[in-house]
């Protein structure tokens, strides 16, 4: 095995590890369109599933059947009929979706089975069970259109999802609801997905879609100057959603979108927005700090707090490649759990991507900023002006006048925000007698 796969793989192993931990008996909804499964995706992302589970996710899958439908209905020289952006199902597209439904019900269990030595399914046991955990109502008259057998979702039987994933099996939805009369309904995988997600009090929503996620600039061509939004506020998503017109057509861009508002309007914390065509992209939205989709989230994720005792593993793994490399002065564990309190953290979905720490020196009405890191995966997304910002408020709460820093590579860029060079001999003397003279380190200050 070569050393330069050993380098890359041992750092990005260990960086997935705090994802691991995190979600690990959480419960997520993913939401698979039927285009997916007809782009020949359904192995891979089968693949990726049973590796999520196997790492203590949850796991409901609903399939979508759009164009598997359509094919059945075209097969019989029977048109697609659509209104207010639902399939409209008459009794030969009621045969069609449960034909369609029971097709990909077996190819999805039949994906799931695969065990060949030397894939990434040998070994796993993934048990998919699925069952009428759905309560359908119809959709009914809209406008004046009949919807015959379209419904909508009116109860998941959320004790029976739950027995079922206790007992470690992923469950499958198909997009069919009964009613207590035992009729049938076609239900869109949307609304089941972000029914079902919203009932189970799902950690994520997460849909496989066909569409990359939402743009920086909605409406406008993909270029490099409009990149995918990786995390929307959900005020955001809403003020955006106001400005859409309703959405027809899974391509439109208030199309999925209006699945995650609703879903974290009612508490699901995190839903996403994944394209199918890019291979693994459930694993690099799930386990990668920036994801590869669109995330609409219901809180801020990224937290700027002070440090607590039991942050002191994750700020010595932090600033260890620092220390390493030369950038700071190493550190050990008992220096820092003596000066937690010290310490302000920029803590991301559990991680912590960001550290300062404040040393007064009351009698010269200063002090020192110390042990300033930002994760390499966060840099230039401004973490180290929001370190700063808080350290300077907490220099100002205690009276201080001025506060300054010790560095050997970065002085540009406290130059940059307004730090001043001033000699050695500046520093209060219960630091000066702790300056290392061999480390030359230049002396930066900053008044307030």
């Amino acid at each position: 095995m070569s050393a330069v796969f050993n380098f890359t793989f041992v750092p990005w192993f260990r960086s997935v590890a705090p994802y691991i931990h995190k979600f690990r008996n959480q419960t997520f909804v993913i939401g698979l369109t039927g285009e997916a499964i007809a782009a020949g995706k359904l192995h891979n992302i089968a693949q990726d599933l049973a590796l999520i589970q196997a790492m203590g996710v949850r796991i409901v899958l609903v399939h979508g059947f759009r164009p598997q439908v359509n094919e059945q209905l075209a097969a019989k020289g029977h048109a697609a009929k659509y209104s207010h952006g639902i399939r409209i199902t008459d009794s030969v597209a009621l045969d069609c979706a449960q034909e369609a439904a029971g097709q990909l019900r077996y190819e999805i269990e039949a994906a799931f089975s695969q065990g060949l030595p030397n894939t990434p399914m040998a070994g796993a046991t993934v048990r998919v069970i699925s069952g009428n955990f759905l309560t359908a109502r119809p959709v009914g008259i809209v406008d004046g259109v009949d919807f015959q057998h379209s419904g909508l979702v009116r109860k998941v039987d959320v004790a029976g999802i739950q027995r079922t994933l206790d007992m470690g099996a992923l469950v499958l939805l198909s997009p069919f609801g009964f009613s207590p009369t035992g009729e049938a309904f076609n239900l869109s995988m949307e609304e089941v997905a972000t029914s079902v997600a919203i009932e189970m009090r799902a950690d994520k929503l997460i849909f496989l879609s066909e569409v990359q996620g939402i743009r920086m600039l909605p409406g406008e061509p993909e270029s490099e100057e409009n990149p995918i939004d990786t995390e929307l506020p959900l005020a955001a998503a809403q003020a955006l959603l106001a400005t859409l017109p309703t959405a027809q057509t899974p391509t439109d861009t208030g199309f999925y979108l209006q699945h995650c508002v609703k879903a974290c309007k009612a508490g699901v914390e995190r839903s996403h927005i994944l394209p199918f065509a890019v291979d693994g992209s459930l694993l690099l939205e799930v386990y990668v700090h920036d994801g590869i989709g669109t995330m609409v989230i219901d809180e801020k994720l990224e937290e700027l707090r002070e440090a607590t005792i039991d942050d002191v593993g994750g700020i010595l793994q932090l600033i260890e490649p620092f220390e390493n490399d030369g950038t700071l002065v190493k550190r050990d564990r008992t220096e820092i759990e003596r000066d937690i309190a010290a310490y302000t953290i920029i803590e991301h979905d559990g991680v912590i991507f960001g550290c300062a720490a404040l040393y007064p020196y009351p009698e010269s009405k200063t002090a020192e900023m110390a042990a300033v890191t930002v994760s390499p995966q966060s840099q230039g997304t401004g973490d180290g002006e929001k370190l700063l910002k808080r350290i300077e408020q907490r220099a100002r709460a205690a009276g201080l006048d001025s506060i300054f820093v010790l560095t050997t590579r970065t002085m540009h860029w406290f130059i940059k925000r307004g730090f001043q060079p001033v000699d050695p001999d500046w520093l209060p003397d219960a630091r000066k007698r702790k300056y290392n003279w061999d480390r030359r380190s230049q002396v930066l200050v900053k008044k307030l």
